[in-house]
């Protein structure tokens, strides 16, 4: 399909710099098809009443780090800035990341990350790492002179949270995005970007959603920076996909299978729960376990499987998030109810408020 026949108009105050206080304080454009009206304005803290006893939530318990470094590239005497964001981890002590400017690199640099000063790998608040390799699109590959866990100390300490292109360029990230940007249940260390529709919960969510017989079951998506771009292909066949690795585990590849058995529909919390799931999914519809990367691209035409009922944001024009949900829900009904969510002035993108559709 042509990529243009996603697009659409969105207000830049329309794109959400903040969340909602509480966070089920969102609202929620519930899009039934064939239902009427097809649109519904509600509130996230609506959801229990929204779903059927006996339905299952699943949401992606993902962790994110605090991807985005800000470093000192170091080339004998010269000394130049570089911001960085970590893309995907290559083995223990290697990261791909997105450097800025990506020009002021090359292959043997040092790069010096949080304070300032002489030490070793990570002394008083720094990180040391060597740029191995220049990529494509101004990705390089760092190796860090830590490994391990000992890394992943380093980077919590040092790292800001990976606010997405639309935010970070308006603002720079705080101490309250350390919070606001995970959810409250983020168990998982490796995601780069939020799986955002989980911003929402609240324990007193989780606690109605219990009270309505609605059971909570968790896989793991570690979601990667690509997910939120654009696609610059003209047709959707022509553009790559990039991998992200998750994982379905036999407990709730049996667990679902379970509420199938007794009618049970599934609700995949937010577009990375689903890609998950669908991966996993035979081709009858059952969940299966599942652990690997998936590089699934869901556009109109797709034959969904396992999801019944999908929560998630708002979505950039031009991107596979857009397409997967207009395959959803079918694309004249998605155009309708972006069209809705524009002028009643709802919020967009990570910080934004979310929707609740139901398959075409």
């Amino acid at each position: 399909m042509r990529t243009d026949v996603f697009d659409f108009e969105l207000p830049e105050d329309r794109i959400a710099l903040r969340p909602a206080e509480p966070r089920d304080a969102a609202r929620l454009l519930v899009v039934a098809p064939g239902e009427t009206p097809p649109l519904a304005d509600r509130q996230v803290r609506d959801l229990a009443a929204l779903l059927r006893p006996g339905d299952a939530l699943v949401l992606n318990d993902t962790r994110v780090i605090a991807a985005a470094l800000e470093g000192v590239r170091v080339r004998g005497e010269l000394r130049s800035r570089v911001s960085f964001n970590l893309l995907r981890r290559v083995d223990g002590n290697r990261w791909r990341a997105l450097a800025r400017p990506a020009k002021r690199l090359a292959v043997g640099d040092r790069v010096r990350f949080g304070a300032e000063g002489e030490g070793m790998a990570c002394l008083l608040g720094t990180l040391d790492a060597t740029v191995i390799e220049r990529l494509d699109a101004g990705e390089v590959e760092l190796a860090f002179d830590l490994s391990g866990p000992d890394l992943d100390q380093a980077i919590a300490a040092i790292g800001d949270m990976p606010l997405p292109p639309y935010i970070a360029l308006k603002r720079a990230p705080d101490a309250r995005d350390r919070a606001s940007y995970q959810t409250i249940y983020a168990d998982r260390d490796g995601a780069v970007a939020a799986p955002t529709a989980g911003l929402h919960f609240t324990p007193e969510l989780f606690a109605a959603l219990d009270a309505r017989g609605v059971s909570r079951h968790f896989v793991t998506l570690h979601v990667g920076a690509g997910t939120f771009l654009p696609v610059k292909a003209d047709d959707t066949a022509e553009h790559k996909m990039h991998a992200e690795w998750g994982e379905v585990s036999a407990e709730t590849a049996a667990a679902l299978e379970a509420v199938r058995s007794r009618g049970g529909r599934i609700v995949a919390v937010g577009t990375t729960s689903l890609r998950i799931l669908e991966s996993a999914a035979a081709e009858d519809g059952s969940v299966r376990p599942f652990a690997g990367e998936t590089a699934i691209f869901i556009t109109p035409g797709y034959q969904f499987r396992a999801v019944d009922v999908l929560m998630t944001n708002f979505h950039l024009p031009r991107s596979t998030l857009f397409m997967l949900v207009a395959a959803f829900s079918g694309l004249k009904t998605t155009k309708d109810a972006y069209a809705h969510a524009v002028a009643s002035g709802y919020r967009f993108y990570s910080y934004g408020d979310a929707s609740l559709l139901f398959r075409d």
